[in-house]
């Protein structure tokens, strides 16, 4: 997946859980990150944002204050 290529670490938030993934570290398959990081239609959830090597995907408030401060 060409996204997670570009970045170092993964927060993929669903709900209340929080699934953080160091690139540096794991090297997970590509259904895995897609299962995290695309919805149901095969686009990219939202809301989706990326801070300099970090990609933050989906929406959890305490996740949220935790990144962005």
């Amino acid at each position: 997946m060409k996204l997670a290529a570009d970045v170092d670490e993964i927060y993929a938030a669903k709900g209340s859980k929080v699934v953080h993934i160091d690139l540096r570290k794991e090297k997970p398959k590509s259904e895995e990150l897609a299962a995290l990081l695309l919805g149901p239609t095969g686009n990219l959830r939202a809301p989706a944002i990326r801070q300099g090597r970090k990609l933050i995907v989906g929406f959890n408030e305490d996740a949220y204050r935790k990144l962005f401060g």
